[in-house]
């Protein structure tokens, strides 16, 4: 196949949604970097590439930087975004840090990340291994015996909602309005997914807008009241950049982590023999974890705009060109890994190893990585523990996306 058949087998049927790894290998064959017949983007398939790409300050989000979402899809899809992104004018919402540049960026992101240092992180892995056998106790008393219903999806978002303050009693209903929001984030993405995901969207603003006021004016020891307190000098978050931020870590910081869950224990189910490792070696949990992240990438792409002439891997970029980084194929480069196609839960305890492209890199890292790992590995050893004979009994349901990608549905069983 030509490069733009592999793309489009890629973001295009079911078959490549479902296994992009064998079309990645094809495209990465084909040459260094791709460019995107369609829509004029180059694609990098390669870890350094990717990660150069990515940590290139002359590449960004871009003016167009959320614009570029709100042109996915079909005529129908294109007309819902439009009228989405209207009513956030009319509503005065913030740009969300996901599609901001410096020096906006940097000063949002300055306020935030200091609720996200690795100890303050760290500190949190007692209340996530107290979470995790809550939402082992709820899947061993299912009927359904779902494990995304009732583990992979309650646990990140019950950690960040503790972490912001949200009240246990609305938890169920804040995990619900975050799955439907962060659909509209796929190419894929129909018309009324994307009205779901604006309506959803809606509601949450309102319940974070009430949730401000009631801690701006009884401020608690949690993330908002934080970020309300939150300042660099005279600088401080509007409330509009607050529910910006207060969104974003919501669907960044759950989507993420619950199909690092699923897709970890969908790939441990395949390879047998690495999970009776994991019990023999339960000090391979650290390393299980990067491993999952890099053998089947929670998040597959990420992408960036040219916004100063510059060069990537060899190629001249004018201003406003538009660069896609296939992560899922990073983390299956030759050149960086050995045997890439093999899952092996022991190659991160090896000091060589290079790091995972999970996360993308450069001032647009995830601010959640170092929370995803800890709850990854509770999880982990808290299901090694509690479930050695767990396996996945039936079809596991992926869901019909790729930069996201995870599961709908694993049924589980036991012995």
């Amino acid at each position: 196949m030509t490069g733009d058949e592999i793309l489009l087998t890629i973001f295009g049927t079911g078959e490549g949604r479902e296994n992009p790894y064998p079309y990645y290998e094809q495209l990465r064959a084909l040459g260094r970097h791709h460019v995107d017949g369609l829509t004029g983007s180059i694609v990098f398939t390669r870890h350094a590439d990717c990660r150069e790409a990515l940590r290139n300050n002359r590449l960004g989000s871009g003016r167009d930087g959320e614009q570029g979402v709100n042109q996915m899809g079909d005529t129908d899809a294109l007309a819902a975004r439009a009228e989405l992104q209207r009513r956030a004018v009319e509503r005065g919402r913030a740009t969300s840090m996901l599609f901001l540049d410096p020096p906006d960026h940097t000063r949002q992101r300055t306020l935030v990340s200091r609720a996200f240092t690795p100890r303050r992180m760290e500190a949190l892995r007692p209340l996530v291994a107290e979470l995790s056998e809550r939402c082992l106790d709820e899947l061993e008393a299912s009927d359904d015996r779902d494990l995304m219903a009732h583990l992979a999806t309650p646990l990140p978002v019950s950690v960040i909602s503790h972490m912001l303050g949200v009240p246990q009693a609305d938890w169920p209903t804040i995990r619900h309005l975050v799955t439907q929001m962060v659909v509209s984030l796929e190419p894929s993405a129909t018309a009324d997914q994307i009205r779901t995901a604006g309506a959803a969207g809606e509601e949450a603003t309102a319940y974070f807008t009430d949730l401000m006021a009631k801690r701006r004016a009884e401020p608690t020891d949690d993330l908002i009241s934080g970020l309300i307190a939150a300042r660099d000098a005279d600088d401080q978050l509007s409330d509009a950049e607050i529910l910006a931020v207060t969104q974003l870590l919501f669907a960044a910081g759950s989507e993420t982590t619950t199909n690092l869950i699923g897709n970890g224990v969908v790939q441990f189910s395949r390879h047998p023999e690495q999970w009776q490792r994991l019990l023999a070696e339960p000090e391979l949990t650290a390393s299980a974890v990067e491993e999952v992240l890099r053998f089947d990438s929670p998040v597959q792409i990420d992408g960036r705009q040219c916004l100063e002439a510059t060069t990537v891997a060899g190629v001249d970029l004018e201003p406003g060109q538009r660069v896609t980084t296939l992560l899922g194929a990073a983390n299956r480069d030759p050149e960086v890994y050995d045997d890439p196609q093999a899952f092996d839960i022991a190659r991160f305890a090896r000091d060589d190893t290079e790091a995972v492209m999970s996360f993308a890199s450069g001032i647009h890292y995830c601010l959640g990585a170092n929370l995803a790992r800890v709850e990854g590995q509770e999880m982990l050893a808290a299901l090694a523990r509690r479930f050695p004979k767990l396996r996945v009994e039936g079809d596991a349901t992926i869901m019909p996306r790729l930069v996201l990608r995870g599961y709908e549905r694993i049924p589980v069983a036991w012995d």
